[in-house]
């Protein structure tokens, strides 16, 4: 997984109900784009990812 900043991280709910989340990568820590990311979320927070299967980036 790589990622630029600006990217978007999307965050797929892996149980039954759970929503989708998502959010703009505003730094890369991990060397040639990979994670960990810090996110900052739509729902305002910011934090430290490290992304699983269930993540997905999409490249702005």
């Amino acid at each position: 997984m790589n990622a630029t900043v600006g990217d978007r991280l999307l965050m797929h709910g892996n149980t039954v109900g759970e929503r989708d989340r998502g959010g703009e990568i505003i730094e890369v820590q991990g060397t040639d784009g990979g994670p960990p990311y810090i996110v900052r979320f739509d729902d305002g927070h910011t934090g430290l990812v490290f992304p699983g299967p269930d993540c997905v980036v999409v490249h702005q």
